[in-house]
Order: structure tokens, then C-alpha cells, then sequence
């Protein structure tokens, strides 16, 4: 694997990550009592964490065209952003939003996405 691949692959799971928080930090602060917080603080991402599993994760259980993952994984990223921004984080959600999509695009330039159904994703099928 090239090492901008790697590094862009890298940023990629970071990104996850804030958006499994962003989504997190949402959720404990939208509703009216402390029960309401804690559950959609677990609910909120543990959702996108399925979504994700399912239809964009290299392993994903559900195969897709490369265009619907490629949907699925930027609603992912625009739900977290927006929900920072719904939770007066705009600052951090215009930066999740804005480096997440610029990240999609290069991963995707920069080719051989895991996982992907494009040709040469898996690097077993590469041509030598």
C-alpha cells in the first residue's frame, strides 16, 4: 500500500471515530431528562456504528455499488456533522464535514479503496 493511501486510510478511521463522538456528544445533550441523554448518547452512534458495519467497513456484511457506499459514507459524515452543529459546535462540524468529504475524494483518487467493489480494491487481484 502507497504510504499517502495509508495515511489518507488512517485519517479515514480518525474520522469514524469523530463522527461515532460527534454523534455521542448530540445525543447527551438533545432531550428533556438525564435518561433520555444517556440513551441517545449510546443509541445515536451505536447507529451509525451498524450503518457502517454494514454497507461501508471493508468487511461489510451487505455488498454495494461503489457510488451507494460512497452515499451511505457521506451521510454518515453529513449526520455527524450535523449533529455537532445542531449541538452549537459549528466550528468542529465544519471541520468533520469538510475534511471528511476531502478525505472520500482522495482516498478514492489515490484508489484501491478495501473493501470496495472497484477493480483492484483487493490487493490479491492486482496485476503484477
Amino acid at each position: 500500500m502507497r504510504p499517502a493511501l495509508a495515511l489518507n486510510l488512517g485519517l479515514r478511521f480518525v474520522l469514524e471515530l469523530g463522527a461515532l463522538a460527534a454523534l455521542g456528544w448530540w445525543g447527551s445533550q438533545v432531550g428533556g431528562n438525564t435518561a433520555l441523554h444517556v440513551v441517545l448518547a449510546i443509541a445515536a452512534p451505536l447507529a451509525a456504528a451498524v450503518v457502517w458495519g454494514l454497507f461501508v467497513a471493508p468487511k461489510a456484511r451487505v455488498k454495494v455499488s461503489e457510488e451507494a457506499r460512497l452515499a451511505i459514507e457521506l451521510a454518515v459524515f453529513l449526520v455527524a456533522t450535523a449533529a455537532l452543529a445542531a449541538a452549537w459546535r459549528i466550528w468542529p462540524a465544519i471541520g468533520l464535514g469538510g475534511i471528511a468529504v476531502a478525505n472520500s475524494a482522495f482516498v478514492r483518487l489515490l484508489g484501491d479503496v478495501p473493501g470496495s467493489d472497484v477493480p483492484g480494491s483487493d490487493p490479491g487481484t492486482r496485476p503484477v
